[in-house]
């Protein structure tokens, strides 16, 4: 134990010794206008890291394998970027493959999006999906596929686009990020989802229609003590421009997790916008305050409808407990009171920075949730006025078709609108250093993203989207998105059978 201190402060005096000396040689390099002492400086930096790796004892690679052990560490961190443009095929990058990504990066570029040679995915491999398609295709004359939120007690009822802006919080994305969003939701009449981090100035700027999701935290409608402030709601809520209202019970990606900010990322912008006080770390609970079962739901969704002024409230959960969400659909026969539309997202959700037991192993994939919640609000006659909303992987025609045919009445896309604006799938939303500027705060980093530039291609996104499922849709014959069934999409269940979905979801 001696021996290691000792080498430890051996370590450290001799890399600060060798330190000064190295400033001291480009120092004078620079004064004396000297080529020759900068040649000198650098076999010396090479020594010193070499002896310094040798000293240390935090990691036994460099200290046995100075050389080879640096070149280990460099290699791992290009990892991703190496896979991604030299060794990953058209199919096999996750969450998104290459494929996929293009297709979002062509359409909100307005380019050739058409593929060639034919498909390059395996239709005898089991897990393989299609739609059937109409030896009679239509015609369909309205390009704009909308759905009327806002059930028979709601008075102010929104027009949703097939196609929203998935939850993503200012904090989480960049204030450029934020604002080419809320543009590109303004310049094509869709919803942009605030995520629970409030409503900042850069979605209010953007100019696009906000649902504004209000979590754990209540950020934007909280008290001192971090809860729900029901005048500051009001306040908020009822904001022209805040056209829905999403209370979020869980998120796919990690349900069942609360969140922390930082002190050090509670700046007094981001504090003033949350509510809290800046330079403090801020917790967002697992659970709510203001309730603690499906009836305080009811009763709280209520309260939120009434202090909005009509406006169409809703929940966000990803389903865990099937019993729990048979218990809310009992509370809402038992109050009287139900809910303008539930987003249902999926396991497969993303999120900037989650554990991994969670983020792989807890929670419902999308279309079995949907299922699931379809089938149960059926059978309880509450389906009607309840709007369901899908978010989870949804990026082409085909994923918005094939949440409609299991329940979905609309849907977010989140990460596809991040690829929109730029996003390369670097993984590194978590480490403040999202090298196209999108999930960070620094600002040397998110200055790269010219809004308005950007705003055209979330809008174009969009669009092309949207069309692309209109498209689709003809091809099948149906006419409206009510005549999306489950049993014209199929899965291969083996290399010898397959099943339509309504078979798998609903027999």
């Amino acid at each position: 134990m001696k021996q290691k201190g000792f080498r430890s402060i051996l370590g450290t005096v001799f890399l600060w010794i060798a330190l000064f000396g190295i400033i001291a040689l480009i120092v004078n390099a620079f004064y004396q206008k000297s080529a020759f002492h900068l040649l000198i400086a650098l076999p010396v930096i090479l020594i010193t890291a070499l002896a310094y790796d040798r000293f240390q004892s935090k990691h036994a690679v460099l200290r046995n394998y100075p050389v080879i052990g640096r070149l280990r560490y460099f290699f791992e961190s290009i990892r991703p970027e190496m896979r991604q443009y030299f060794f990953e095929s058209e199919l096999d990058g996750k969450p998104f493959n290459r494929r996929q990504r293009s297709i979002v990066y062509q359409r909100a570029k307005n380019e050739r999006e058409t593929v060639a040679f034919g498909m390059q995915v395996d239709p005898y491999q089991e897990g393989y999906e299609w739609v059937s398609h109409s030896i009679y295709p239509k015609r369909i004359s309205n390009m704009d596929l909308r759905v009327k939120v806002g059930g028979s007690v709601c008075s102010q009822p929104y027009d949703l686009s097939i196609l929203n802006i998935g939850a993503m919080s200012f904090g989480a994305l960049s204030k450029t990020a934020i604002q080419s969003l809320s543009n590109g939701a303004h310049l094509n009449k869709f919803a942009h989802n605030t995520g629970e981090g409030g409503i900042s100035p850069y979605h209010v700027k953007g100019g696009g229609d906000l649902i504004w999701q209000v979590g754990t935290g209540y950020f934007g409608c909280r008290d001192a003590e971090g809860k729900f402030d029901a005048a500051l709601f009001q306040k908020n809520s009822k904001r022209e421009y805040v056209k829905m209202i999403e209370l979020k019970l869980s998120q796919g990606a990690k349900p069942g997790h609360g969140g922390i900010l930082p002190a050090a990322k509670n700046t007094p912008e981001i504090a003033e916008i949350r509510n809290v006080v800046a330079g403090t770390t801020i917790l967002s609970p697992p659970a709510h305050s203001t309730f603690s079962d499906a009836t305080g739901l009811m009763y709280f969704m209520h309260q939120l409808r009434e202090l909005s002024g009509g406006k169409p409230v809703g929940f966000k959960l990803c389903i865990g407990s099937k019993e729990e969400f048979i218990e809310i659909c009992e509370a809402m026969i038992a109050t009287k009171i139900s809910p303008d539309f539930i987003t249902i997202d999926g396991a497969e959700g993303g999120t900037g920075a989650a554990p991994l037991e969670y983020t792989d192993y807890v929670g419902m994939p999308l279309l079995d949730a949907l299922a699931f919640v379809n089938i149960t609000l059926k059978q309880y006659g509450l389906r009607e006025d309840i709007k369901i909303l899908a978010s989870g992987k949804i990026i082409t025609g085909f994923d918005i078709m094939r949440v409609v045919a299991l329940g979905a009445d609309a849907c977010y896309s989140a990460r596809g609108m991040m690829m929109a604006l730029g996003c390369i799938q670097a993984l590194k939303c978590d480490s403040g250093k999202c090298p196209v500027g999108i999930a960070t705060q620094d600002k040397s980093l998110f200055k790269g993203i010219d809004v308005t530039d950007k705003k055209h291609r979330v809008a174009n996104f969009h669009k092309n989207t949207v069309h692309a499922t209109i498209e689709l849709m003809e091809a099948c014959g149906f006419d409206t998105l009510n005549e999306i069934k489950p049993e014209r999409f199929n899965r291969r269940i083996d290399t010898t059978k397959t099943l339509n979905f309504k078979d798998i979801y609903f027999s």
